[in-house]
């Protein structure tokens, strides 16, 4: 279970983080590092196995059925990605405690970046692709947050909303490759994926599934032509910069990549379409990394240059090749998360990024140009620091291409210009920040930063050093698990020495090294031609015109179908209910009534059929007096719930009841703003029309139900009379399908609830309408002035109708009842004292913050589901048992009654939220001690 929780923590440690900083910005920063410790301690116990070779799968049933579970497997490559999600992800924290300013909320930063590192564990960890397609969702929405975290600068939004497209467009295409990807192979569980490579590739989808996992990797990944959207992300504060960039949002599309190597590589369609982009995105960002003058945009672009190597080496195909990906991989991750937090350093000390003012910084802060100068070395491939060996395996990998390649030459050519322009744009970094003359106009005097803002560089620029000159005694352990598990067999031999004798690759690191040299020397004519083509090739000049384009049409779809009238809207769902209904009959050739026997007819089903149609006919003449109208409304409601009493449907009945009620009260509420007669008639044709369209509606459902109901068919109904009793321990049939059978349907549907009804709460906050438009007795009402009969019998009604919803509530799962219908009973007595006895009166007594019981339901509820999680069963599954009291006696217990409690809540909080705060507009605007008291309601 430590997997679980090693991707819990992170995420219920989000909002314990923010609430904890109420109490000081710093108590935020504490307890994010505490959290990211637990989860580290949760993951040690299993480090060992991963070690060792092993594969570590924990379940837990989710819906089977649907073959998704919450199933997560540690091997040798989720353990390296852990390992730089969890440990990145605390020298970011420790950083980020003393990079943001006085002015930032600190509790709402750390609260994101937990979630952000929860969903990323995730990622790295699901053993089900339908788990890891949900948080690599996560993923953007969660780094959507952080990219805007300074939400007041607009280019923060921007940034943040270009990378959610462009990220969202990629998550939606790698679910289509997940859901063939899983129906190829019978099985979402990647256990079963990884052994199935022959089978996959040649399945005639291999294809189309292959682009569209891969259009999810790229655009995450931010390969070529998707590449733009991550520098615009730069707005986001450094030290979330310096996580994404390094260990995390863009290394996820890597992941997908290493995960699913075994299975999708091997073919030319994988070759060409992961080599062609990687190389082109190592040369894109290696040529535009050079010319930047904001030191995030020079690292920016390097790590698109990074990620294109890494996606090519892995492109390649080898096992070799797939080896040094995942070394590059981890390499990247210290070097760029160090260059990162030191370009925040220079930002915080000096008050700018722009190379063109910070330089010479090495009389100001010495020791902090020294940690950044040796971390540019790694990133340009000096020999000594962890990125010479990865690129020196990088070099290998491409020099056996060509021996085995006729055009290898070419990919050759274009490897040796990417590392002659690293050496180039990391010549640069120190260069131009740390020499190159004085500061220019600086916002602020540079000095060093504080002790233990400059320690998580000092950590990782000490890993790139150890790691480079010592290889084989530090990083080669997690390097040979993590191959093994990538390659789903052991790797093949490879040396990790600094010196492998002279050869190919040599001759290549030496030309990168010196025709770096030359280049940064020679640089101006370069940035005369960067200068030339800078308005010509910009992606997202493109990507805003896409954007444009988008907007427009759907501004012009919008303009033909809704104009303003909510009567166009229905009658355009209509014509489209009824043209598609007109063509599947007439497509069918089927005749319209079946040869299943018609039941007689009896007098009880006729009269209530003709009262229906009669009350039905009173409204439609009395539509225009609106009072009138509501109640004739309100007898077809009653004449519904006899007829489902007469098809021996008691819940149904009860519950059409007390929803008509409820309806009839909101309604009337709405009515106290609206004049008591409806506008005039509209013309002849314009009832003709609507006539007809009823007619035609009414006509096709009616048909349709005939259709239906006089063929035979197979009910599920034998289903559940079956198994309510053995399964779920209940003889009501309809309210055990709504708490255990279909249990995970009523919480989607009590979660709509809440929302709806935080959503109208929302609308009437603050929200001041007129006086009524129409009052029979001519003065302003008051509800806190009733008759004081009505009030004293509506007192006296309150406690016997709480009664029968708790009587109600506790018969429901075997006799009719259940959490809803005693919901809408509490709530509807709650009502009936507002109605009766005012708001000041019923106030004092009942609190109209409804918030609390809302969020209570809902906890309740999902505490139920993973509580059978917890337990080793799916979501939601309910158990039962009997017990012997010595005065009750013999009765139930269901588990399935406090899913029914937490639907009790969310119903009488949602309810009573509407309808209170919709009452209370009434009274808001007549007597001041009510608005006082409406104001308070709502501060509460």
């Amino acid at each position: 279970m430590n997997l679980l929780f090693v991707v819990l923590i992170p995420l219920m440690g989000a909002g314990l983080t923010a609430w904890i900083s109420r109490f000081g910005r710093l108590w935020s920063a504490w307890m994010a590092g505490l959290v990211a410790l637990a989860a580290l301690g949760c993951l040690s116990p299993s480090v060992l196995a991963a070690f060792g070779g092993e594969t570590l799968i924990q379940r837990w049933p989710w819906i089977p059925e649907l073959g998704l579970e919450l199933a997560f497997r540690l091997d040798g490559l989720g353990l390296a990605f852990t390992a730089m999600v969890l440990g990145i992800g605390l020298l970011v924290i420790l950083y980020a405690r003393y990079y943001l300013s006085e002015r930032d909320d600190m509790g709402r930063f750390y609260a994101f970046l937990l979630l952000f590192m929860g969903s990323m564990l995730g990622v790295v960890l699901a053993e089900n692709l339908i788990l890891l397609l949900i948080f690599w969702e996560m993923t953007s929405l969660s780094s959507f947050l952080l990219i805007s975290y300074w939400r007041h600068e607009e280019e923060a939004r921007n940034g943040a909303r270009m990378a959610l497209a462009v990220t969202g467009f990629g998550g939606l295409a790698m679910l289509g490759g997940f859901l063939l990807l899983g129906e190829m192979v019978g099985s979402y569980d990647l256990s079963q994926i990884l052994q199935a490579g022959d089978q996959v590739r040649a399945d005639p989808l291999y294809t189309p599934m292959l682009v569209l996992i891969l259009l999810g990797a790229f655009t995450k990944s931010a390969q070529f032509p998707f590449h733009f959207w991550l520098p615009h992300a730069m707005a986001a504060p450094t030290p979330v910069s310096a996580y994404l960039h390094s260990a995390t949002l863009v290394k996820a599309g890597i992941f997908v990549l290493a995960r699913l190597f075994p299975v999708l590589s091997g073919t030319i369609e994988w070759n060409w379409l992961v080599v062609g982009t990687g190389l082109t995105t190592l040369l894109v960002g290696a040529w535009f990394a050079l010319f930047q003058h904001d030191l995030k945009g020079l690292l920016a672009y390097s790590t698109i240059s990074h990620l294109g190597l890494i996606t090519l080496l892995f492109g390649l195909g080898t096992p070799l090749a797939a080896v040094a990906g995942i070394f590059h991989v981890l390499n990247h991750a210290t070097f760029k998360a160090s260059l990162f937090m030191a370009a925040g350093i220079i930002d915080h000390e000096c008050g700018t990024r722009d190379m063109r003012r910070v330089n010479g910084l090495w009389r100001y802060m010495p020791y902090t140009a020294t940690l950044a100068m040796v971390a540019a070395a790694s990133m340009a491939g000096v020999p000594l620091f962890n990125g010479f060996l990865s690129k020196e395996m990088f070099f290998t990998e491409t020099a056996s291409f060509l021996a085995e390649h006729p055009m290898g030459w070419l990919l050759t050519v274009a490897v040796a210009f990417a590392g002659i322009m690293a050496v180039a744009y990391s010549l640069r970094f120190s260069h131009d920040v740390f020499f190159n003359g004085e500061p220019v106009n600086l916002p602020r005097k540079p000095h060093e930063p504080p002790f233990w803002m400059k320690a998580p560089v000092e950590i990782l620029v000490a890993i790139c050093l150890v790691v480079g000159i010592l290889p084989a005694l530090t990083v080669a352990p997690l390097l040979q698990v993590a191959a093994a598990s990538l390659l789903q067999e052991p790797p093949p031999s490879y040396d990790l020495a600094i010196w492998h004798g002279f050869g190919l690759p040599v001759v290549m690191s030496g030309v990168a090294l010196i025709g770096g040299l030359v280049v940064y020397a020679e640089r101006r004519p370069l940035f005369e031609i960067a200068d030339q083509l800078k308005g010509r090739l910009d992606a997202r000049a493109v990507f805003d015109h896409l954007l444009a384009r988008l907007y427009t049409f759907a501004r012009a779809v919008t303009g033909v179908l809704d104009r303003g009238s909510l009567q166009r809207l229905i009658l355009l769902l209509l014509l489209s209910a009824i043209g598609l209904g007109l063509a599947g009959a007439i497509g069918s050739g089927s005749p319209l009534t079946g040869e299943r026997p018609r039941m007689p007819i009896d007098g009880v089903t006729l009269f209530i059929a003709l009262a229906l149609a009669l009350v039905s006919g009173a409204t439609l003449l009395l539509h225009r007096l609106r009072l009138t109208a509501l109640i004739v409304m309100g007898a077809i409601g009653l004449m519904v719930s006899l007829l489902f009493v007469k098809f021996s449907a008691p819940d149904l009945a009860l519950t059409q009841l007390t929803v008509e009620v409820v309806t009839v009260v909101l309604l009337l509420l709405a009515l106290y703003f609206l004049p008591a007669r409806s506008p005039a008639e509209s013309p002849l044709w314009r009832r003709l029309r609507d006539l007809g369209l009823a007619l035609a509606a009414g006509g096709g459902a009616g048909a349709l139900a005939w259709s239906i109901l006089t063929r035979d068919y197979d009910p599920i109904s034998d289903y559940f009379l079956a198994n309510s009793v053995p399964g779920g321990g209940g003889h009501n049939v309809v309210n055990v399908i709504l708490v255990d059978f279909r249990g995970f349907d009523t919480l989607g549907e009590i979660s709509v609830l809440a929302l709806a009804g935080l959503g109208i709460y929302a609308m009437l906050f603050k929200l001041h309408l007129p006086g009524p438009m129409h009052n029979p007795l001519g003065r302003p009402w008051n509800w806190d002035r009733h008759p004081d009969i009505m009030a004293a019998l509506a007192r006296l009604l309150l406690p016997l109708a709480l009664l029968v919803s708790v009587f109600i509530f506790l018969r429901g799962h075997n006799q009719p009842g259940g959490g809803f219908i005693a919901g809408l009973v509490t709530a509807a007595a709650l009502i009936m004292q507002y109605l009766t006895n005012g708001v000041a009166w019923t106030h004092r007594r009942v609190s109209s913050n409804m918030h609390p019981l809302i969020a209570a339901g809902l906890l309740v509820a999902t505490g139920t589901g993973l509580a059978s999680l917890v337990l080793g069963y799916p979501f939601l599954t309910s158990t039962f048992t009997h017990v012997h009291w010595p005065v009750v006696g013999d009765f139930e217990l269901a588990s399935a009654m406090i899913f029914d409690l937490g639907v009790y809540l969310v119903v009488v909080g949602s309810t009573l939220l509407i309808l209170v705060h919709l009452g209370l507009m009434h009274s808001a605007s007549h007597t001041p001690a009510i608005e006082a008291m409406r104001g308070t309601a709502w501060k509460s």
